[in-house]
């Protein structure tokens, strides 16, 4: 059984020593960065299941880094913060984070708060992680295989097809401009990206949706932009 690496996130020594501590004495692996330039880059180098967030640090705090970590990985987050305030909390949460804690706080209520994250992170309670597999009702999108399939049945994407609807899927029930859409795919600055986004939004269609007027899963919402829908 492969061992749960766990990124920690805190310029302050102590508190980052402390949680190690007791995450080790579970078993899991631990890394430690002290800011969120530090975080990104551990992410770019070894599979995380978990990340346990600061958010007054240094260089890049943990608003910068969680949202920046959002736009590529879904993997559960649990963001710490001296703020107790209902808004920062609900700011914490809005821009991904799966679950808030006031400092100081009770070590073990953060460890049973890490075991339930990774409960429902895992595939029936094993270590066998999902990370290059997202899915939506029957839409499923194998990352590592390049494969996606709808109710069973395989679909062909070209590379930039498979790419929108990656970026899509990943975060599913977030809308995103086509300036966005065409920043994050193209690696470029958008200049009227309307029509070039709008011509692979429908190739997608036509070959993930049953009807495409009428789409169950990649969705136009007007004025706005494109979303895939959470089911």
């Amino acid at each position: 059984m492969n061992k749960v690496n766990i990124l920690v996130c805190d310029d302050d020594k102590e508190i980052a020593d402390a949680i190690e501590i007791y995450l080790k004495n579970e078993g899991y692996n631990v890394y430690k960065a002290t800011n969120g330039l530090e975080a990104i880059a551990l992410l770019d180098e070894h599979d995380m299941q978990l990340i346990i967030m600061d958010i007054m640090m240094p260089e890049m705090d943990g608003i910068e880094a969680t949202m920046k970590i959002r736009e590529e990985h879904q993997i559960p987050l649990i963001m710490l913060s001296a703020k107790s305030e209902d808004h920062d909390k609900i700011f914490g949460l809005n821009i991904g984070a799966d679950d808030y804690m006031t400092k100081p706080f009770n070590p073990l209520e953060l460890i049973a708060r890490v075991k339930s994250k990774l409960r429902r992170y895992t595939s029936l309670g094993s270590i066998e992680m999902k990370q290059h597999h997202y899915q939506t009702g029957g839409l499923i999108l194998d990352d590592e295989q390049k494969v996606v399939t709808v109710d069973g049945d395989q679909v062909h994407l070209t590379p930039v097809q498979f790419n929108i609807l990656r970026f899509l899927i990943m975060n599913a029930g977030r809308v995103y401009s086509i300036e966005e859409i065409y920043e994050k795919i193209w690696k470029e600055p958008s200049f009227h990206p309307e029509n070039t986004v709008a011509v692979h939004i429908r190739k997608i269609r036509e070959k993930i949706e049953i009807n495409p007027k009428e789409p169950k899963y990649l969705k136009v919402v007007w004025g706005i932009g494109y979303k895939v829908e959470k089911i």
